[in-house]
């Protein structure tokens, strides 16, 4: 068991909580610990919420173009620390490391770019007289300290996406990281020691408490979060209490509907990569299979060749397409939905822990389940993808659009007009055309319903972290 009892990084310096309770981190590829993580304090909270005010008052008056190239720098260093970064990430998560490298790291680094030139283009209606005598213009000004929560599953990804905008539009920072995840946010204040101010940028570890503490200060304007929809309820309450603004990015329960034109093997492929990827530990996997009855049978083949191919494995084996499920309470509830699954499914692979030690599942495909099953319903989050059949083009979008969740979605055919017909009627906040998950910064990346509201990445996920002012004077 490692000794080492992880610090807060508070003003610009690492600091001890000043609780005296911690919890253990696991490696979940070996069930070993590896550091420990204090449960801190609302004082730490206190100390780190009036840090990030008092560099707010400087921060956000920096013009567009210092916070541009700090941003800029910030993206270097990310790069420059990459193996640092990768090996504290990976001894949390169990991520195989050429995925963290290049997903996490080298993309992180190209959406810390996209934000830094995102400050510089913030927009508003141009300055007018709407009124005789009187001119008006509107200021877009940053909110003030953001309290924002990251999840477990892309710990690196979901701080960048939470960090740069929010910096980008001029505002401060305390994020607290899940409670299993935290070492490669500590690393990712580190290296922003030279680059940030003091007080700029403030990472504070805890459990779930900690978390409604940073969420209910009374001096953070608006709360941001990645996680559950219970999680993201609470957040909302809290949040509603003071009446301060709440960025929601919660579940996701996404569909992909397969009509009987498409080339089967290659669908079958991509959908089996988006469901598997992470091991499904992303609220934008693939996690139903809409197919058209005509080629039920064929493509259920081909997706069980494809998921077999898929295997999970340890940080530096060079053929693990992914890693463990996170923790031991995960790992758990992933087995037993799985496992609670009515007669009339059936488990056509997968449904087994994979090894004797470590929280390693093997990739999970289900037939014969029916739209009100749990396994349909509710959010799994680990390489478990359900299949269904429609006969039209209608049922599809009923079976599709028939969850709570409103995520992600991706539609599979060559026929032009059934593309423009379902995008629009999918309702959901992101839909792929043959083809399921890949993201850029320069779009937005959110949902609907339980999938909560606001956008990450692109200009509009920036402007989330502003407020608009109206100035009118008169002309006389």
């Amino acid at each position: 068991m490692s000794n080492e009892l992880l610090q807060n990084y508070i003003d610009g310096r690492f600091v001890p909580s000043s609780g005296t309770e911690s919890m253990d981190v696991v490696d979940p590829t070996d069930e070993k610990v590896v550091a420990r993580s204090p449960i801190s304090t609302a004082d730490d909270i206190d100390s780190a919420v009036a840090a990030a005010e008092r560099a707010f008052a400087s921060w956000s008056k920096t013009t567009p173009k210092v916070r541009q190239a700090a941003l800029l720098k910030f993206a270097d260093a990310l790069e420059a620390h990459s193996a640092e970064i990768v090996d504290a990430q990976s001894r949390n998560t169990g991520q195989p490391k050429a995925v963290i490298a290049a997903e996490e790291v080298t993309v992180g680094a190209d959406q810390l770019r996209f934000f830094a030139g995102a400050a510089r283009m913030l927009e508003g209606k141009s300055a007018g007289e709407y009124m005789e005598g009187f001119t008006s213009y509107v200021r877009r000004e940053p909110v003030g300290v953001i309290g924002q929560v990251t999840p477990w599953n892309y710990p690196l990804m979901m701080a960048i996406w939470k960090i740069g905008p929010a910096l980008a539009a001029g505002n401060t920072v305390v994020l607290k990281p899940s409670d299993t995840t935290p070492e490669s946010t500590l690393v990712l204040a580190k290296i922003t020691k030279n680059i940030l101010p003091d007080g700029v940028l403030n990472i504070v570890l805890g459990d779930g408490g900690t978390g409604a503490a940073l969420v209910s200060h009374p001096k953070v304007s608006m709360v941001s979060i990645t996680g559950s929809v219970r999680a993201g309820i609470a957040v909302a309450v809290a949040a509603a209490q003071q009446l301060k603004r709440a960025h929601l990015e919660l579940g996701g329960k996404a569909p992909a509907i397969v009509f009987g034109d498409v080339d089967i093997a290659s669908a079958a492929q991509g959908i089996a990569e988006a469901s598997f990827f992470n091991g499904g530990q992303d609220c934008t996997a693939v996690t139903r299979v809409l197919v058209h009855e005509d080629i039920h049978d064929e493509l259920v083949g081909a997706l069980v060749k494809a998921a077999d191919g898929l295997k999970p494995g340890m940080p530096d084996d060079p053929d693990a397409f992914y890693g463990p499920l996170n923790n031991i309470r995960h790992f758990t509830a992933v087995s037993e939905k799985v496992a609670a699954v009515g007669e009339h499914a059936t488990v056509v692979t997968g449904g087994h822990r994979v090894g004797e030690s470590g929280f390693f599942y093997a990739p999970t495909v289900i037939t014969g389940v029916r739209q009100t099953d749990d396994i349909v319903q509710e959010e799994t989050f680990g390489p478990v993808v359900t299949v269904q059949t429609f006969s039209d083009e209608s049922e599809a979008i009923d079976l599709a659009n028939d969850v709570k969740y409103a995520l992600a979605s991706s539609v599979w055919t060559k026929d032009h007009g059934v593309v423009q017909r379902v995008t629009a009627a999918l309702d959901f906040g992101a839909v792929w055309v043959n083809c399921h998950i890949p993201l850029v910064a320069e779009m937005p990346h959110g949902g609907f319903k339980y999938s909560g509201y606001g956008k990450d990445l692109s200009a509009y996920g920036v402007e989330d972290y502003t407020r608009i002012k109206h100035v009118m004077s008169s002309n006389s």
